[in-house]
């Protein structure tokens, strides 16, 4: 069953969408504040994500531009009082698919829905690697899964996770790991990056990362 992620902070309003949605066949998560949105879109595997604007504890663009800063590909719909141009080229800039003025019919969400996953699910299918024991990374989507559940892990991790899967069996100097990882302006840690080797080892086996002086670390994969 497709899941949607759906942000409204209006109640009523709320109710409608996932009623009619529910009814439509999917299956719904709404919550009413951008924190608990950001949490959800995290830490769950979602096919839509569907975001009002104005909405407590920060806002709609926002919370997408975040989203999208730490990997997060799945489309999203905008659906929003703001109407101006400029509140539509910010809903885009920050990363939306698409973008809805209210008030709008129901039909009209279902159908942009419907067009929405149907070109996401030919085009953006996920690629896994991997990494036994039941679990998998999506090179796709930047998430960790256990069977199918999403391991939240912080950004860097998720980043020299990736590192490591994209030259597989091949040591990385520190150095080189530093460059990939920490942005200009950014003072790289050679602590921070021994924590998170400890952390990855832990979710996935030690013996997963290898180290040897003066070369650095190596992801063993097959």
């Amino acid at each position: 069953m497709v899941k949607i992620l759906l942000l409204e902070d209006d109640v009523s309003l709320c109710e409608i969408i996932e009623e009619y949605l529910s009814d439509e066949g999917y299956e719904i998560d709404a919550c009413d504040n951008a924190k608990e949105a950001l949490e959800l879109a995290y830490e769950r595997h979602y096919e839509l994500w569907i975001l009002d604007v104005k909405v407590p504890r920060g806002d709609g663009f926002s919370l997408l531009k975040e989203l999208r800063a730490l990997g997060k590909n799945t489309p999203a719909i905008f659906i929003t009082s703001l109407n101006t141009t400029d509140d539509l080229k910010q809903g885009f800039d920050s990363g939306c698919d698409d973008y809805i003025r209210k008030p709008f019919e129901l039909a009209e969400l279902g159908i942009r829905i419907k067009s929405l996953l149907k070109r996401g699910f030919s085009h953006k299918k996920e690629d896994f690697e991997e990494l036994g024991e039941g679990f998998k990374f999506s090179l796709t989507s930047q998430n960790l899964y256990h069977f199918d559940k999403i391991i939240p892990l912080p950004k860097k991790e998720t980043m020299l996770l990736n590192l490591f899967l994209q030259n597989k069996n091949h040591f990385l100097s520190v150095e080189k790991i530093f460059e990939e990882l920490w942005e200009y302006g950014e003072e790289p840690s050679e602590l921070s990056l021994r924590a998170y080797i400890k952390d990855l080892r832990k979710i996935l086996g030690k013996e997963k990362i290898t180290n040897q002086r003066n070369r650095g670390y190596c992801y063993v994969g097959s």
